[in-house]
């Protein structure tokens, strides 16, 4: 895409693996697993007991404590997320607040909140409803509260579609700048969808792994004994801006974002397209936005759900796209040690993927022990690569049929 160029110049994540870039990054590189039995909450009649929590996450990183009392979890997380990703950035106060924006994705919002407002509805009938029921529930109030406490007043809105949310946010964010309607945007996704009734929903329609006595080995990405995915919470946020805009105040670039596709499967509710026409096209655009060729792309941070449909196709779509030079390719799925954040998956593992260029280091897949034949690249097998890469993708994809791919480029 003709435009300005943008740059990436703060990163912040929250996850399984770490409440922290940092403690995060450096977790998975060393191929920590952070998933383990739940700990909030009685799981006995459940078909899934685990799950990649925030371990240990207090909302009094980012928030007061009266703040934190009128935000949903998932807020609290994309505020923790956003917090490390603007101090990084080095943003003091806007020169023009209506050319800064945040555009934050969430697949499901304030479940939490949701479950605990209607448990007060039965049993103290409509007047037990608190009045911020609707503003925490919402999932368009994570951006909606960074703006706030920022006075960013650009752009600012949610993008919703599902495990595709955060890619889609970033990718919009990417659009604002390079069509001149903004010089900064916060973007990425957040998700706290590690409740009873996310965790009995995804159960019930067969989705989630159920290996309950081996949870740590439960999220296998492109493994052969693969059983489903494994529910993942946190946040991940990028700081983007105009090159022009970053250099000027004298910002450190930390990479950069070069283009983005976007496609819909129009074929099934929660399954791929088994001829993965739409990830085929989602990884085509992004690097045709990108204006490079294929042979520049050496890495693919994979959607890589350990779920079966999903890792055949992702596998067959990069095959497809990238002919001889898939053998080339190194590839990994991070969910193996955070599980599947829904909605904030997509900006958490931009995240990593802008710190791996930044770092020359590529990071594992974990459990991978038995290889699916029908999944044939190399996934970077338990240990993590040091590698230099230029240009790396980062897939998403979303029951509905939603793709988005992120094309990044080392700087």
């Amino acid at each position: 895409m003709d435009g300005r160029k943008v740059v990436i110049t703060g990163l912040g994540m929250v996850n399984a693996a770490g409440l922290d870039r940092e403690s995060s990054w450096q977790a998975l590189v060393e191929g920590k697993n952070g998933i383990h039995a739940l700990d909030f909450m009685d799981t006995t009649d459940f078909k899934v007991t685990f799950g990649g929590q925030a371990w240990g996450f207090d909302p009094a990183v980012a928030m007061d404590a009266k703040e934190a009392r009128k935000a949903d979890r998932y807020c609290q997380l994309a505020m923790s997320a956003a917090q490390q990703a603007v101090e990084q950035s080095g943003l003091g106060e806007p020169d023009d607040p209506f050319r800064y924006g945040v555009i934050i994705g969430s697949g499901i919002g304030g479940m939490h909140t949701f479950e605990e407002q209607h448990s007060r509805l039965i049993k103290r009938g409509p007047r037990g409803v608190s009045p911020m029921f609707i503003p925490m529930m919402i999932s368009d109030m994570a951006a909606g509260l960074v703006s706030i406490r920022y006075g960013f007043k650009g752009a600012n809105f949610c993008t919703v579609s599902a495990c595709a949310s955060g890619g889609h946010a970033i990718g919009v964010a990417y659009d604002q700048i390079v069509l001149g309607h903004a010089d900064v945007m916060v973007c990425g996704g957040a998700e706290a969808a590690i409740c009873p009734m996310a965790l009995a929903g995804f159960a019930n329609m067969k989705a989630l792994s159920t290996r309950n006595d081996d949870p740590e080995h439960a999220s296998r990405p492109f493994d052969k004994d693969r059983d489903g995915f494994v529910l993942g919470e946190g946040a991940g946020i990028l700081v983007l801006e105009s090159e022009e805009h970053a250099r000027a105040r004298g910002a450190e670039i930390l990479g950069e974002l070069a283009g983005y596709g976007m496609t819909g499967d129009a074929y099934h509710m929660t399954q791929p397209d088994q001829e993965a026409r739409g990830a085929i096209g989602s990884m085509r655009q992004a690097i045709r936005s990108a204006g490079i060729n294929n042979e520049q792309v050496g890495y693919i941070n994979a959607h890589g759900t350990s779920t079966y449909f999903n890792d055949k196709g992702e596998s067959l779509g990069i095959r497809t796209v990238f002919g001889n030079h898939a053998d080339e390719l190194k590839i990994s799925s991070t969910k193996s040690m955070i599980g599947h954040l829904l909605g904030a998956a997509g900006g958490v593992e931009a995240v990593i993927t802008a710190l791996a260029l930044k770092n020359g280091i590529l990071p594992p897949t974990i459990n991978l022990e038995t290889p699916d034949p029908e999944c044939d690249l190399d996934y970077c097998a338990h240990t993590a690569v040091e590698k230099g890469v230029e240009y790396a993708l980062s897939n998403s994809f979303g029951f509905g049929g939603h793709n988005v791919t992120l094309c990044l480029r080392a700087r």
